[in-house]
């Protein structure tokens, strides 16, 4: 008896492969399965301005990049003691408002420049709410714990995503036309408008992400929440919010997202790459200096080959912590 409700992904035609930059745009989901291309040294980038969960302020980031915005102290907003932007996660916040111009800046900078040569461009839209600073209508990527009376909710409609984005995605392809566009939904569950206002807002990022998949672009879409909405569907893959998937869940996930994106040399690889990294991360206690060399011969053995198979790859600190091992 099957006791699951499994599906087929149909592999991409489209693969991923060392030799392609890839970037994760979206909630913070979007950084649990970029993560885990980082952890096996594929040359990716994370949500450059930190986790964004709306439609628009997934498209005002990738406006702030490709139009090289720079950012003043007049874009900044004071509050409580600290400088923030409403365009940026609450990592791009200090006391200091020159840290966080230097941030802002510097990763917008480095976005550019790495989404120039972008293959991938993995979209994940968390929630259809949008919450409004009143005073300047500007919808915000987050509102930073400063009091609800100063923002307005309010939820998209199909419409303004589909025009939104349908507008983003020209530019995209008239900018970067080897871009490929791959849409997400996130299976966390926006649970501060409660369960109906979840369902209602998840099905209108369906609805919409349905709709631009006929663009002239073909942009793909990838069933990461219909994996553990109805596949897993146990709260056993929850962490302990209830809300957030566990670490087996997003394991899970990214099986399925390999199977559909990686072939299985690129696949191969990257387990290689993850056991170099769990031999970096290991911590000798009392074995003898020859069990420490040997073991530092054999990693660098490694290393070396996969150098060898992907010449791009970034080894280094592994590389000098087992020469340094090996020679202690």
């Amino acid at each position: 008896m099957e006791l699951r409700t499994t599906f087929p992904i149909e592999p991409s035609k489209n693969k991923i492969t060392y030799a392609d930059r890839v970037m994760f745009i979206g909630s913070c989901f979007a950084s649990s399965i970029g993560s885990q291309m980082e952890m096996g040294h594929m040359p990716v980038m994370i949500n450059p301005a930190g986790a964004v969960f709306n439609p628009v302020s997934v498209c005002n980031t990738l406006d702030t990049i490709t139009k090289e915005k720079e950012f003043f102290l007049e874009d900044l907003h004071f509050y409580d003691g600290t400088w923030l932007s409403f365009y940026h996660y609450t990592d791009f916040s200090s006391e200091d408002p020159s840290i966080v111009l230097e941030k802002i800046n510097r990763r917008s900078g480095e976005a550019f420049d790495f989404l120039k040569r972008t293959r991938f461009l993995f979209v994940t839209f968390g929630t259809a709410r949008v919450y409004k600073l009143k005073k300047s209508d500007l919808i915000v990527s987050n509102c930073h714990k400063i009091p609800s009376e100063q923002f307005e909710s309010k939820m998209l409609t199909v419409d303004d995503i589909v025009t939104l984005w349908t507008e983003q995605l020209d530019k995209l392809h008239l900018l970067y036309p080897h871009l490929k566009v791959v849409f997400t939904i996130s299976p966390v569950r926006h649970w501060k408008n409660g369960a109906h206002g979840n369902q209602v807002s998840k099905s209108i990022l369906f609805v919409a992400i349905d709709e631009l998949q006929k663009h002239k672009t073909a942009p793909q879409y990838f069933p990461a929440y219909e994996l553990v909405m109805d596949d897993l569907r146990d709260y056993r893959f929850y962490n302990d919010d209830m809300l957030h998937p566990s670490s087996s869940a997003i394991n899970y996930i990214w099986e399925a997202f390999t199977g559909c994106y990686l072939d299985k040399y690129t696949i191969n690889t990257w387990k290689e790459v993850i056991k170099i990294a769990k031999a970096f991360n290991h911590r000798f206690n009392a074995e003898s200096i020859i069990k420490r060399e040997y073991f530092a011969e054999r990693i660098l053995k490694q290393i070396s080959d996969i150098k060898d198979k992907v010449p791009n790859i970034d080894l280094s600190r592994e590389e000098d912590h087992f020469l340094k091992m090996r020679k202690m």
